[in-house]
């Protein structure tokens, strides 16, 4: 605890001596914890009173926004605008235009400074931040590029830690009374009229305390720019204010319309597309099949371009304004469960000119038939173990390292011709070196085995190495699983009555919703099929139709859905044909 006042003090000599004392206590039970903040970041955290105070990663402590709201002036502070926070806890940076500009002007820091974020108009500090330029640097750059690398964030998973309180509302400083009269018509003309308005996209409605703003998402960065927050009160009329939002609409970036373009397809595809009977959804059918149906003409969704880089972060990003629930139903495998639709930012969204509800529903009717599946691209890789590490150390790789086949076999036959293992009289044998021997033998063979054949070399070596495999869906990033992949589970059970029926497990694996499987087998086969937990486990789902059906689910998922045989287990269980008289 000594130790600790001590470096508290060295990081933060704002802080005086009764302030120190009363944010390290004597007395009071200290806890020190490990956890993960919201861009998945191992850190150590100090807790007091059930609160993060403070969390240290790599020896350098930083506050919490529970310590600043305590201490709102321990840190240099810049404003953002209010619907930035939402980017913010998603673990975006913060970006200059979407920097507030004072009167006053910003606080002189140098890079690498520690800095509070704070919302325009309330001092409470929502962010802890590290500048990434000095303050010459950002006015020099003209308010472009990334200001501040974001650290931790009101609403993230190290806040939802403590008591997951609001922030105060905490009145800005006002320095003179000229400042003290401006800020007053401020406060009267915002009174009167919101700040900007955008028409396009779905409102997100942020509540802090007694702020309470309603903005459009993707005006998020674009309301942060100087010359709009100059001449926001001078543009009471209402064409120049369109002017505005058209100038400002036009000059967002290429990642901000691609955000914009998100967040429209999501909503649309919520509103129109998906129906409560279609829950669990796999996150990879919502978006092949109902967002890419949304976008409009001549535009194209690619999560590359978007700020969140990957679907499952923008996902993470809508349940944390608990619009839906995301949750992994088989392991590496998501699916939406819950949706809210009476959501204010699902209600409040408008189908955008050129779709109707009922187009919509109709496309909703025929997606099961309309939608191509693309099968997945599997490889199976394999990752460096402990007891391998002597073996693949020479050509750089370490445990953990992944390779594929091709890398392995490349390493060991220059492993081999570098130690000058080829056994000259037979050139198809290998001599076992202590290397080879102690990686790749049993201990009941050290004695026996002096070479092994080149195939034996090999498979060895791929037995004893992790087992993984990449899988690739179509417009997706490659997703690596630890083990190999579950085959598709076919098998005949016997119910009440004789009656047979058939079971198909792990479909999520390959990219396939088990209910539209389900839909399509009950048209073909003209039986009745469902969905049903898997005994054993509280969250997979099977499904079930009744009779034997297994050749028409082989000829759907070898010929239709174009699925490798090796990835079908249960196939030779079909029933026995007649013979043709």
């Amino acid at each position: 605890r000594r130790k600790l006042r001590t470096d508290v003090a060295a990081a933060f000599p704002n802080l005086s001596a009764e302030q120190l004392t009363e944010f390290i206590p004597n007395k009071e039970e200290l806890n020190v914890i490990k956890m993960y903040s919201h861009k998945g970041e191992a850190v150590t955290v100090y807790m007091n009173n059930r609160n993060p105070i403070l969390f240290e990663i790599e020896k350098a402590l930083y506050p919490t926004v529970y310590t600043l709201w305590v201490y709102p002036d321990l840190l240099p502070a810049f404003s953002t605008w209010p619907p930035v926070l939402q980017k913010l806890a998603g673990g975006a940076d913060l970006m200059l235009p979407g920097v507030v500009v004072p009167s006053s002007g910003f606080p002189q820091v140098e890079r690498g400074t520690l800095c509070a974020v704070t919302l325009l108009g309330n001092r409470a500090p929502v962010a802890v931040a590290v500048a990434t330029m000095s303050t010459a640097e950002m006015l020099a750059a003209g308010m472009k590029g990334k200001g501040f690398a974001v650290l931790h964030t009101y609403l993230d998973h190290l806040w939802e830690y403590g008591d997951k309180s609001y922030p105060p509302t905490l009145a800005p400083l006002v320095t003179n009374t000229a400042e003290k009269e401006s800020a007053e018509d401020e406060e009267e003309t915002e009174g009167k009229q919101p700040v900007i308005s955008f028409s396009t996209d779905p409102l997100q409605h942020v509540d802090i305390g007694d702020l309470s703003l309603k903005e459009r998402d993707t005006c998020a960065i674009v309301m942060g720019k100087e010359e709009l927050h100059e001449n926001r009160a001078a543009e009471t009329d209402e064409d120049a204010n369109a002017e505005v939002q058209r100038e400002a609409e036009d000059s967002r970036t290429p990642q901000e319309q691609m955000d914009a373009l998100f967040n429209q397809c999501f909503f649309h595809a919520l509103k129109c597309k998906v129906k409560k009977s279609d829950l669990p959804l796999l996150t990879s059918t919502f978006l092949r099949s109902h967002m890419f149906s949304c976008c409009p003409a001549g535009q194209q969704l690619d999560i590359k371009k978007s700020s969140y880089k990957k679907f499952s972060k923008f996902l993470q990003c809508m349940q944390q304004q608990k619009i839906l629930h995301v949750k992994e139903l088989s392991k590496g495998v998501e699916s939406i469960v819950e949706v809210d639709w009476k959501h204010p930012d699902i209600r409040a969204f408008a189908v955008p000119e050129g779709f109707s509800s009922a187009s919509a529903a109709q496309d909703s009717k025929n997606e099961d038939r309309g939608q191509v599946y693309h099968a997945p691209e599997i490889i199976p890789l394999y990752g460096v173990s402990a007891k391998m590490v002597p073996l693949f150390q020479e050509s750089g790789h370490r445990k953990g390292s992944i390779l594929s086949s091709s890398e392995v076999r490349n390493i060991i036959i220059n492993y081999v011709k570098t130690n000058e293992l080829v056994d000259e009289t037979n050139k198809n044998f290998v001599k076992v070196n202590a290397i080879l021997c102690d990686c790749l033998l049993d201990k009941s063979e050290q004695d026996e085995i002096s070479n092994l054949k080149w195939d034996d070399l090999l498979s060895r070596c791929l037995e004893r190495l992790q087992p993984l495999h990449q899988v690739t869906f179509s417009g997706q990033e490659p997703i690596v699983r630890k083990g190999n992949i579950e085959p598709i589970d076919i098998t005949i059970a016997q119910r009440s009555s004789n009656k047979k029926v058939t079971i198909i497990k792990n479909l999520e694996l390959y990219g396939l919703d088990p209910q539209c499987v389900a839909n399509i087998l009950q048209q073909k086969v003209q039986a009745s099929a469902t969905i049903t937990p898997v005994p054993g486990t509280k969250d997979r789902v099977q499904v079930q139709i009744q009779g034997n059906q297994i050749h028409h689910l082989a000829k759907m998922l070898l010929e239709e859905y174009q699925l490798p045989r090796k990835y079908i287990q249960g196939l030779e269980k079909a029933p026995k044909l007649g013979r043709k008289k």
